[in-house]
């Protein structure tokens, strides 16, 4: 597993920028009594891929996004690992100082609502890590 890939289609083209239109679906989106069910999701997404200088795309057309494999594990690891390792160290830290409960998990959550907005503030430098490639079929 070296690339993660999708299929989109393009949406618009600006500049140096393609915006694709990705359809996630979970995994249960494909059954058969999935109209019955509540646990059916699909979501829209629109990605924003650095057009390539080579080749020329147009609106509508069918596409392929690839990411390395790598870049998705980073981004699993500072959305999730991160947080919730900081979670737990604080929650087992503060047990040992305090005694009231409900002041350790408000700390604890303070403390992941603090990492979460540090990540908001420096977003454009992450999104700059983590790149697009957009491929013909």
């Amino acid at each position: 597993m070296e690339n993660i890939t999708h299929t989109g289609i393009v949406k618009s083209i600006s500049g140096n920028k393609i915006y694709v239109e990705i359809v996630t679906k979970s995994s249960c989106s494909e059954c058969h009594a999935k109209m019955m069910c509540s646990a059916a999701d699909m979501k829209i997404k629109e990605i924003v891929v650095p057009k390539p200088s080579d080749v020329e795309f147009t609106v509508g057309e069918e596409v392929n996004i690839v990411m390395k494999y790598s870049m998705g594990i980073k981004a699993v690891f500072i959305s999730y690992l991160l947080p919730l390792a900081i979670l737990l160290i604080l929650l087992l830290s503060l047990l040992a100082i305090f005694k009231n409960e409900l002041l350790i998990g408000l700390i604890s959550i303070g403390a992941i609502a603090i990492y979460y907005f540090v990540i908001f503030l420096f977003r454009k430098r992450i999104n700059r890590r983590f790149s697009f490639e957009i491929k013909k079929f």
